[in-house]
């Protein structure tokens, strides 16, 4: 089966190599789910840096959150596997970590429900209290957890404004998570 794996520790598009891997055998209370969608995230990032709490020796496959469905079943699921490896065809996970995903939610934004909309919920609603209105400022909204608090902004009815940091960086992306402008961090918005 095909996988993306971290051959060495340094910078992702350094050390990160399709592979051919030995298809994983499900043990004792897991199941194998065919994975369609994969979000990568800072964690990601930094495991591939060998700076990640949980270092992990190369070759690895990477990935923490996923959507896919349970060989055989046709069930869609999200699941934020331990110790990662969604960055590949199929993943054995235990049963009692698979959520259902309802059948309105498309499967890539389903993928980033664990971490990135989580987190981007409970910072905007719990702890910020973000109301219908109110003008939220979103800074590396082209990230996963920024671009989640882009979406839930724009569906809660704030004035969202995208920023990213990059030099010559495109805004197209701002538009269709819902931003009702966009620009560079470093600049006047």
């Amino acid at each position: 089966m095909r996988a993306w794996q971290v051959q060495r520790i340094g910078e992702p598009e350094d050390v990160l190599r399709q592979a051919d891997v030995a298809e994983p055998e499900p043990g004792p209370g897991e199941v194998l789910v065919d994975v369609h969608a994969v979000a990568l995230g800072f964690p990601d990032l930094l495991s591939c840096q060998g700076k990640y709490h949980d270092k992990r020796q190369p070759p690895y496959v990477p990935g923490g959150e996923f959507c896919g469905t349970v060989a055989g079943t046709g069930r869609r699921v999200i699941v934020n596997p331990a110790g990662g490896g969604a960055l590949a065809e199929r993943v054995a996970v235990p049963e009692s970590r698979l959520l259902p995903v309802p059948e309105t939610l498309p499967t890539v934004p389903a993928a980033a429900l664990f971490v990135a909309y989580q987190t981007s919920y409970m910072a905007l609603f719990r702890r910020a209290a973000l109301r219908a209105g109110e003008t939220l400022l979103v800074h590396a909204a082209a990230g996963g957890v920024g671009s989640a608090a882009v979406r839930l902004g724009k569906a809660a009815g704030a004035r969202v404004i995208a920023a990213w940091p990059w030099r010559g960086g495109s805004s197209s992306w701002a538009s269709p998570a819902g931003a009702s402008r966009s620009c560079r961090s470093t600049t006047r918005c």
